[in-house]
């Protein structure tokens, strides 16, 4: 494949997942608490307990990036001090996330943009996060390089994603609730079971813990590592710049 035909291909799965979360925007929230029994919420707690020493300054700036509806954004400024700046590229998301955030008084700065070539200078950011989007990407490696950049030497970044389940008998059962139960629920809800199907493709197409961990590190990140979340159906990657 030549580097014109990447691109192109790369600009297409951009385009069909910004139409696809475009789509369904008014029902991610309910449909995300609602199919993970509220456990999504637990989740992001914990990625901003990973970065408390980081949120608790209020001289520093954290970037939360593909942050869609804001969940992570508001958590991570309910748990600090620091200043939290949201991007996504999906605008229907971003306004969505701009009503919570300024009824919650929580006043951060959601700004449109692509998580592969984000608008923001080299080493600007204590802290960055990514949450259930770095899989959505056409290219995880950019992505991640876009991530290292714009942390300031020592910045840490922290991915929250869903990862492959470690438990044997557990991890059958969620694979068969992630397949087949998942998109028809999340279809009769949002009205776009097509959105709900391709959430566990691309989870199977991921690479599992230790391959994001690998990745991490060849991109430039040092400290690499992570924490199963409810027996492995997600996890908490961090690593340093």
């Amino acid at each position: 494949m030549n580097r014109e035909t990447a691109a192109n291909g790369e600009k297409e799965h951009a385009q069909a997942v910004r139409e696809m979360f475009s789509g369904i925007a008014g029902r991610y929230d309910l449909l995300n608490h609602l199919l993970s029994a509220n456990i999504d919420k637990r989740w992001r707690k914990k990625v901003a307990a990973v970065l408390s020493d980081i949120i608790s300054d209020p001289e520093a700036k954290v970037l939360d990036v593909a942050c869609g509806t804001g969940d992570l954004s508001i958590e991570l400024r309910q748990s600090g001090k620091a200043k939290v700046v949201g991007t996504d590229f999906c605008r229907p998301m971003l306004d969505i996330a701009e009503e919570k955030s300024v009824g919650g008084s929580h006043g951060i700065p959601f700004v449109e943009g692509d998580g592969l070539n984000l608008a923001f200078g080299d080493n600007t950011f204590d802290a960055a996060t990514i949450a259930f989007g770095l899989r959505n990407f056409s290219n995880w490696e950019r992505g991640l390089a876009e991530l290292l950049r714009v942390l300031k030497p020592g910045g840490r970044l922290a991915i929250l994603e869903f990862s492959s389940p470690v438990v044997p008998g557990f991890r059958q059962a969620f694979r068969f609730y992630f397949s087949s139960i998942l998109p028809r629920i999340g279809g009769l809800v949002s009205g776009s079971r097509g959105a709900y199907e391709y959430l566990p493709d691309s989870v199977s197409k991921f690479p599992d813990q230790k391959g994001l961990a690998a990745m991490m590190g060849q991109i430039g990140f040092s400290n690499v590592e992570y924490k199963n979340l409810t027996g492995g159906i997600a996890a908490i990657h961090s690593g340093t710049k």
